[in-house]
């Protein structure tokens, strides 16, 4: 396998890890814990280090899940005090956890390779060097923790897939049938630590937080269905660190920073164009709604004015301006739709409803 396959081979198991878990932050409003975990994470990495002083020591794995945890919750006892709001409160706990952790490492730490900018940008084209021997075959580390870790992550979200998803729809139920809400959080939680840890030595924690909430984001936007939800977050996930990484290629920048702007990309296209929740959807649904309810008006006026002895007047299309005090080219948009669709006909300059158009006044809930 070349180099190039393996940046992008290990760029889309990370990518498929983090979006299983991401999947519940976003349904749970809870995206930006991701965040908090991607930098805590770090001091439990420096800890493990001061304690060990062995790089390759399982304590830094170990004492990084901890911290994440411990970062959870920090942030709902903060939180749960109702003194500060929960962004507040992940605003306040992060930037402590991690800023302990940039000056532990600049104390204790400074001549080991325990550097804060690649922790923040990673650097996945240097992923490829730092190889394990698996079996007889030699493969890169980033590759076999990930593809490990998203294992993991798919056999807990098989195992616990109920449990998941009513304890995210619906605590009070779950608690009902005995379920534990916060038992279920806290693994969730746990997982996220996790996959943060094992992707961000490759990716660094600014990638490891856009494949974490884009996709799930960008998926929500296009379907309603959980089972959907998490395929897509993977796909669009796998889809953004392939072409991310063509880009950097291309561009010559970061690879890291490169998939990430795909992911942000990816948001965007989804945010104006997604079928029923895309911006561009959202304004043709209210441009119809508009006219819909402009077209029950029309009709009902001409309906209730129907043989009256001031017909010529009131169904008169400059009569109309006046008595439902809309503009004048409003009132030629509406009048000509409705001629489109067979709701109305002229005799002359008056307006008379057709039998469907009729039939349509009469169907109008008043």
């Amino acid at each position: 396998m070349t180099p190039q396959l393996e940046v992008q081979l290990i760029a889309v198991v990370i990518a498929a890890t983090c979006a299983l878990p991401g999947v519940f932050l976003v349904l749970r409003r809870m995206a930006m814990l991701s965040d908090a975990i991607s930098h805590t994470v770090l001091l439990g990495i420096v800890l493990g280090y001061l304690i060990s002083n062995n790089l390759a020591s399982p304590l830094l794995f170990a004492g990084a899940v901890v911290i994440g945890v411990i970062t959870v919750w920090l942030v709902e006892l903060v939180s749960g005090s109702q003194l500060v709001r929960e962004d507040a409160a992940i605003g306040l706990v992060f930037p402590m956890l991690f800023s302990l952790a940039v000056l532990l490492i600049s104390r204790y730490a400074g001549t080991i390779h325990l550097d804060t900018d690649s922790v923040l940008l990673g650097e996945l084209a240097f992923a490829p060097f730092d190889r394990i021997d698996l079996l007889g075959i030699d493969l890169p580390r980033a590759l076999v923790i990930g593809s490990g870790t998203l294992l993991l992550n798919a056999v807990l979200l098989i195992l616990f897939y109920k449990e998941l998803k009513l304890a995210t729809f619906d605590p009070a139920f779950a608690a009902t049938l005995g379920f534990a809400p916060h038992i279920i959080h806290y693994g969730l939680m746990t997982s996220v630590s996790l996959t943060a840890v094992a992707a961000f030595d490759a990716v660094g924690s600014i990638l490891v937080i856009a494949l974490m909430v884009a996709p799930p984001a960008t998926a929500y936007l296009l379907t309603n269905r959980l089972p959907r939800m998490i395929g897509l977050s993977v796909i669009l996930g796998v889809v953004a660190a392939i072409s991310g990484y063509w880009l950097a290629r291309w561009l010559d920048v970061s690879i890291a920073g490169a998939m990430a702007t795909m992911t942000g990309i990816i948001f965007g296209l989804a945010w104006l164009f997604a079928p029923q929740r895309g911006l561009v959807a959202q304004v043709w649904q209210q441009r119809r709604r508009r006219e819909q309810f402009a077209l029950q008006l029309l009709t009902l006026h001409l309906f209730n004015h129907e043989g009256s002895g001031n017909e010529r007047i009131e169904c008169h299309p400059d009569h109309l301006i006046i008595e439902l005090r809309w503009s004048p080219t409003f009132v030629s948009t509406v009048v000509r739709r409705a001629e489109q669709i067979g709701l109305i006909r002229r005799q002359g300059s008056v307006l008379f409803l057709t039998e469907q158009g009729r039939r349509f006044a009469q169907s109008v809930e008043v």
